[in-house]
């Protein structure tokens, strides 16, 4: 499945230009000109990568952002703005942002900050005794071979690029073949159980792999 980009930039030419460049570069993008139609999308999609412009009408990017943040979502955020003062600036990265990039600037600026950024997520990603390699789906614990099964290995793959982040049912349901509590719970108990690792239920909001 393609890399899927949250856009949010209230200038319909500049976003219209944006989503094609990142279209044409292999990615899902949905883009949008309301901060809050941004964090409606939120609840209902996984995206990989935020790309928010700051000065929105409805609401700031910085405070969509550091709400964000506060229900625990971690997806790598850039911030574009023409707002370029070193205090907004500062005010990006304090909100936990991953870039900033400073309005007018190249598209070819943007496309590589990007890739890089996404490729990290396509890397080997450490936790505890664990190493992962999700291109290739290939897990290692204390550096031998372990198999959770394709379903399971879906779910881990979603809660290793989350750490940190409550996931709903719904995104964990959308792993699995035949979704429902019962094998959702089979599926987290085999994890915990080969990985050593806990995943925690979070009652009434899902379930949360903690930083390690």
């Amino acid at each position: 499945m393609n890399k899927q980009i949250l856009l949010l930039e209230d200038d319909f030419n500049l976003g219209d230009t944006i989503k094609d460049l990142l279209v044409a570069g292999g990615y899902q993008v949905d883009y949008v000109t309301s901060g809050q139609t941004a964090i409606d999308l939120t609840y209902d999609h996984q995206y990989d990568l935020y790309i928010f412009d700051i000065n929105i009408p409805d609401i700031d990017g910085l405070d969509i952002l550091k709400s964000l943040r506060n229900a625990d979502d971690l997806t790598p955020a850039i911030f574009i703005s023409a707002m370029t003062d070193l205090k907004t600036v500062l005010k990006a990265f304090d909100a936990g942002a991953y870039d900033f990039i400073k309005k007018p600037f190249y598209s070819e600026e943007l496309l590589i900050k990007v890739n890089l950024k996404l490729m990290e997520k396509d890397q080997k990603i450490q936790y505890k005794d664990l190493e992962y390699f999700p291109k290739e789906k290939k897990l290692l614990r204390n550096q031998k071979l372990v198999s959770l099964g394709e379903v399971s290995t879906q779910i881990f793959d979603l809660f290793l690029h989350n750490i940190g982040r409550v996931i709903n049912k719904n995104e964990l349901y959308e792993c699995m073949n035949n979704p429902g509590p019962n094998a959702l719970r089979f599926h987290i108990s085999n994890i915990n159980k080969i990985t050593g690792i806990e995943i925690k239920n979070i009652r009434g909001r899902g379930y949360i792999l903690e930083q390690s």
